[in-house]
């Protein structure tokens, strides 16, 4: 979903800035590695930072964040103090050095959190299922058009004869590069290997603004990003290598949105579909549940549970009758009315309303119409403890609107989540804490189904 899945997972990416000290130069003995945590409650999150001299770097592994730039390295006796610009909601650390300890406060859009640093790097998380090379296949870098703009991406093609049946990847929300980085794993590199390896060309682009892809996303409604997919398709069956009788769309969560609308704008294209954790009920319903799944899980009164409902239902009311200037009013409301450990900074208020009516496509989309449409091969598929798209919410409407197809498959997985990983309890913060990247039973179930059919 746009924004949704980013904002979830970035703990990391929600406090504000308290005033930096006088400028001074950086005490004797900081410039180097340093590793340690920021207390998130019930969820420790490890950073590392490495100074050098009034600047330095940032990684949060299980973010997938690296080599973050630091600014206005500043101290005054032994206090230290450092931004990270490149991070919204002006993140800040204010702590104070003793040796080779350095503790304090870190500060982002009103949410203060201890954080701890010793010298040491920090380690990588450990990511067993990421492919490396030497590959047994091809692969190419590619651009493509759409429209106006050009994609970026990497095209994987099997040894041997061809040719062989293609797919195109399509990400979920928010600004998402080729291999759809979350939390430190890269689904779509590993997607794109193990379906490679199988017989099958594949293709992955940077998003819009993404990478080397130009143009932005948040400019871009559902028939552009469906267009984008289409011109995957399209290089996809001019490749000599390809045969374009055989080739399909995967789509992950909002990508499950766009490759059913892709498959409906052309249909004699498009040879299937593959959707996974793809919604089958609206956006505003999706990001209602989802609201109440996670927030009940973190704790959250159920009267402000009510409160959040309220507010998309009627930012969906004001965006369906066409009044944004309403809907941003609106939101405007809501975010300067939170409580001031929530509330945005006012330099970041702008940023964050416009990001809010960047979700009303999502909001206003309705699958039905284009999945309902679906006469090709489709594999819609959940887990089971996914928050973020419920089964519960979205299964049973799935089966209904695929009833019509002469070849649809729906399952949900037992004990996955929304980026299909192991999990106890489908909790967002835990995507990074979590090894696998895929789950195995997803990708035999993906590949098991393709071979079946092409």
């Amino acid at each position: 979903m746009r924004g949704m899945i980013t904002g979830l997972l970035a703990l990391l990416l929600l406090a504000a800035c308290a005033a930096p000290p006088p400028a001074a130069p950086p005490p004797a003995g900081l410039d180097g590695d340093w590793r340690g945590t920021i207390e998130v409650p019930g969820a420790p999150l490890e950073i590392g930072v490495t100074f050098a001299g009034d600047g330095g770097t940032l990684d949060v592994p299980a973010q997938g964040l690296t080599g973050v730039p630091l600014a206005e390295v500043r101290t005054e006796g032994t206090a230290v103090t450092f931004t990270v610009p490149g991070l919204p909601g002006d993140v800040s650390f204010r702590g104070t050095l003793d040796g080779d300890r350095l503790t304090g406060a870190y500060d982002q859009a009103g949410r203060t959190l201890p954080f701890t640093l010793t010298r040491g790097t920090v380690a990588a998380p450990a990511r067993p299922q990421e492919p490396q090379p030497p590959f047994p296949y091809r692969s190419e870098d590619v651009t493509l058009t759409s429209g106006d703009v050009t994609l970026a991406g990497t095209l994987t093609l099997p040894d041997g004869d061809g040719p062989h049946p293609g797919i195109a990847l399509i990400t979920g929300s928010g600004a998402q590069d080729r291999d759809e980085t979350i939390a430190g794993h890269k689904p779509f590199l590993l997607l794109a290997d193990t379906l490679t390896r199988a017989g099958y060309a594949v293709l992955r682009t940077d998003d819009r603004g993404v990478g080397g892809s130009t143009g932005r996303l948040d400019e871009a409604d559902y028939t552009d990003l469906a267009g984008d997919a289409l011109a995957g398709v399209a290089l996809l069956r001019g490749h000599p290598d390809v045969d374009p009788a055989r080739v399909g769309l995967f789509g992950h969560s909002e990508g499950g949105y766009i490759a059913p609308l892709a498959a409906q704008l052309a249909p004699a294209d498009v040879a299937f579909v593959i959707a996974m954790a793809g919604p089958a009920v609206s956006g505003e319903e999706v990001v209602v549940r989802q609201q109440q799944l996670i927030g009940a899980q973190a704790g959250v009164p159920p009267e402000q549970l009510a409160t959040q409902e309220a507010y998309v239902r009627e930012l969906v009311d004001l965006a369906r009758a066409g009044d944004l200037d309403g809907a941003r009013a609106l939101a405007r409301e809501t975010l300067t009315a939170l409580p001031p450990g929530q509330r945005p900074a006012d330099d970041q208020l702008d940023a964050q309303v416009e990001a809010q009516l960047a979700l009303i496509p999502f909001l206003l989309h309705d699958p039905a119409p284009s999945l309902s449409a679906l006469r090709v091969p489709v594999l819609a598929f959940f887990g089971e403890r996914d928050l973020q798209v419920p089964p519960g919410q979205s299964e049973a409407p799935m089966r209904a609107l695929l009833a019509g197809n002469p070849d649809a498959t729906v399952v949900t997985l037992p004990g996955l989540n929304h980026l299909m990983q192991p999990t106890e309890t489908g909790d967002v913060t835990e995507y990074g804490t979590i090894e696998t990247t895929l789950a195995p039973e997803a990708l035999d179930l993906v590949t098991g189904w393709l071979r079946d059919r092409f």
